[in-house]
C-alpha cells in the first residue's frame, strides 16, 4: 500500500469520527477503510485508534501523529499547488549563466522586456563564459556558443553568429594584410580559449594552424589586444562593428566564405519544466528570429 495515502485516509478518519463516514465519503467500503487504517497501524508499529462498537478515539500516540501528519499533508498541499502554479505561469526566479560579452551586448535588453511582459519573474544572471554545470551550479538556462551533448540536458538554437576576421591598422601596416586564409599561418593571431582545439581556424572547409600570441577566455580581452594591434582575430561581427566604424579595426577576408557560430539556450531534460523556463527560452528564440543580428 501507499502509506502517504494511507496517512491521508487516517486524518480523514479523524476529523470524521468513524470508518462508516470515511467509507462514504470516499466512496469506499468500510472494510477497506479499516484495512488501510490497520496497515498503517502495522507499519509505524503503534495504534492510532481506541475501537469500540460504537465508537473509535485517538491514542495518546495517535493524537501526536495526527497533529504531525496534519501538518505534513497541509505542507505537501500548499507545495503541490505552488508547484503547479509555478508549472502553469511565468513565476518565480529563473537562474542563468550566459558568456559575458553576449550577455551584455545581446541579452540585456531581451530580458529587460520579457521582465516587462513577466512582472511575476525575477532573474539571477551568471556571467561566465566558462560553460557550467547546470545540476550541480543549480542553473535553469545557460546560453552556450555551442551545444554539446551533456547526459541529461536539451538545447534550443537561438541564433547564428557571423564570425569576423579582423586586426588592427597599425598592424597590418607592419605586418600584411593577407589576401587569402592560408596566409594566416604567417601572422600572429589572438584566439578564444575555450574554443577545442583554439589554435585551429577553418576556412572553406580547411583548417589552417594558428600561431598564438595570446589566447584568452575573455572575447573582450580578445578585441581590446587586437585593437592594441597585437595579431589578428575573430569573434562575431556585432562585437566589433562599433570599431569597424571608427577605423580602430579593419576586417579581412570579407570574400570568403567563413563559418558560423551557432548560439544555444540549454536546459535540464525534465519530465516538468517549469513554465519561466520553457516561456523564456521561447520568448528568447523569438526576439533572435525577429531581431537577427550578425
Amino acid at each position: 500500500m501507499d502509506k502517504f495515502e494511507c496517512i491521508k485516509l487516517f486524518n480523514q478518519v479523524v476529523r470524521l469520527g468513524s470508518f462508516t463516514a470515511t467509507a462514504h465519503e470516499l466512496n469506499m467500503t468500510q472494510g477497506a477503510v479499516s484495512k488501510k487504517i490497520a496497515w498503517l497501524e502495522n507499519t509505524i508499529g503503534f495504534t492510532l485508534f481506541h475501537r469500540n462498537s460504537r465508537r473509535i478515539t485517538l491514542t495518546s500516540a495517535g493524537e501526536q501523529y495526527f497533529s504531525h501528519s496534519r501538518d505534513l499533508i497541509e505542507q505537501m498541499t500548499i507545495t503541490e499547488q505552488r508547484l503547479k502554479k509555478e508549472l502553469s505561469q511565468a513565476i518565480g526566479e529563473l537562474k542563468i549563466s550566459a558568456p559575458s560579452a553576449f550577455a551584455t551586448q545581446r541579452l540585456a535588453i531581451p530580458i529587460r522586456d520579457f521582465l516587462h511582459l513577466n512582472p511575476k519573474i525575477s532573474i539571477n544572471i551568471s556571467v561566465n563564459d566558462k560553460q557550467v554545470d547546470l545540476y550541480n551550479d543549480d542553473i535553469d538556462i545557460a546560453i552556450r556558443a555551442s551545444y554539446l551533448k551533456d547526459s541529461g540536458l536539451k538545447a534550443k538554437k537561438l541564433l547564428d553568429h557571423e564570425l569576423c576576421y579582423f586586426a588592427a591598422p597599425e598592424y597590418l601596416e607592419q605586418k600584411g594584410t593577407p589576401l587569402h586564409p592560408s596566409e594566416i599561418i604567417q601572422h600572429q593571431c589572438i584566439t578564444y580559449s575555450l574554443s577545442n582545439p583554439s589554435n585551429v581556424w577553418y576556412f572553406n572547409k580547411e583548417k589552417y594552424a594558428l600561431r598564438e600570441v595570446i589566447s584568452s577566455d575573455s572575447p573582450e580581452m580578445i578585441v581590446k589586444m587586437a585593437v592594441l594591434g597585437l595579431g589578428i582575430a575573430a569573434m562575431p561581427k556585432w562585437m566589433i562593428e562599433k570599431y569597424i566604424k571608427t577605423n580602430e579595426l579593419i576586417e579581412i577576408f570579407e570574400s570568403e566564405e567563413k563559418p558560423s557560430l551557432p548560439m544555444y539556450a540549454v536546459y535540464k531534460n525534465a519530465d516538468y519544466l517549469p513554465f519561466r523556463i520553457r516561456a523564456f527560452i521561447d520568448f528568447l528564440a523569438n526576439y533572435f528570429s525577429n531581431n537577427r543580428a550578425t
